[in-house]
């Protein structure tokens, strides 16, 4: 039996990947596979021997038909896309958001052991007036053309699900912050800019006003909630099958102020205001709080402060002198 990771090389994919290798080999994991198959638009350079790529384009019904089949147990559907990326190329982001989710959930449907789909969507698919805090039950309006088709899909894995063609767990992972590496098209890459840039001792900008408010979560906890909603009983998350991922709720403010605390003033120092409307067309228009009680007690994790959260980027990523 296998699961299938799209966006499997990327930053999420690679670790989903990890976690699961990790959990099975702690004898932990509920869900039982032989191997995972990465598919994206490059390999997965992880070198465990459970682990194969598959290089290619998930708008190709014939690359996910040889991909899937009988066999598969599970399917993470991470490759989208994002934000900023979807807001200049609405052709590409129809073919790879949809078109490619549909393809993917179609070939899921003609497993024949009705396999789990576990979907990541995001804070896009709200906008509008939106309450102080966002419950399970608020319903979607995005206000941009990446959070219109994470919509769209989160609709057609629901009735996918509701159909009995796979086990569907829509999850809206919070804004991943600190993400290590360089910054990527979504809208709220400076979410990691602001923080990663300066502990590396590089000038960044701030995009948004520093009262906006951010749903965030560290990598780990994204990929621990990850993980965990594959062992969810159904039954637990409900019909309907969109689930709001626990995160904490800073300010860009707040944000910054646990920048000093941890790497100084020098650090602070590198961030400057550079208002760009665009970004904040998008991210402004996202709740900045969610009710995730329920979640929780179904054992989802979040993060106890952002401050942890910019240390734990600091042990692992910043280089030491």
């Amino acid at each position: 039996m296998k699961i299938v990771v799209t966006g499997g090389a990327g930053f999420l994919g690679s670790r989903v990947i990890a976690e699961l290798l990790r959990r099975q080999d702690a004898g932990d994991l509920t869900v039982d596979f032989d191997h995972i198959v990465s598919l994206d638009l490059a390999e997965n350079t992880n070198d465990d021997a459970r682990v194969r790529s598959v290089v290619g384009d998930l708008a190709d019904p014939d690359l996910l038909a040889q991909t899937l089949g009988d066999d598969t147990v599970a399917v993470y559907h991470l490759a989208a896309v994002l934000s900023g990326g979807s807001a200049e190329n609405f052709d590409l982001a129809l073919r790879v958001n949809l078109d490619g989710t549909r393809g993917l959930l179609e070939a899921a449907r003609r497993a024949e052991n009705r396999p789990y789909f576990v979907f990541t969507s995001s804070l896009a698919v709200f906008g509008g007036q939106m309450p102080e805090v966002v419950t399970d039950t608020w319903a979607e309006q995005p206000d941009s053309t990446y959070g219109a088709f994470k919509a769209m899909g989160e609709l057609l894995v629901n009735e996918y699900s509701r159909k009995g063609f796979v086990d569907g767990r829509i999850c809206r992972l919070p804004t991943i912050s600190v993400r290590p590496g360089k910054p990527n098209s979504a809208a709220s890459s400076f979410a990691s800019g602001i923080i990663r840039e300066p502990l590396n001792g590089i000038a960044s900008t701030c995009p948004v006003p520093h009262g906006t408010r951010m749903w965030l979560s560290s990598p780990n906890a994204a990929v621990a909630n990850l993980v965990h909603a594959l062992e969810v009983p159904g039954e637990d998350i409900g019909p309907w099958r969109g689930m709001n991922i626990p995160g904490i709720c800073v300010t860009v403010e707040d944000m910054l102020a646990s920048l000093e605390r941890v790497g100084g003033s020098e650090a602070r120092a590198l961030v400057t205001d550079e208002p760009d409307q665009q970004v904040m067309d998008i991210v402004c228009s996202w709740p900045g709080e969610f009710d995730v009680e329920r979640l929780v007690n179904l054992g989802f994790v979040r993060d106890e402060n952002f401050d942890d959260v910019v240390r734990q980027y600091e042990r692992e990523f910043v280089a030491r002198a």
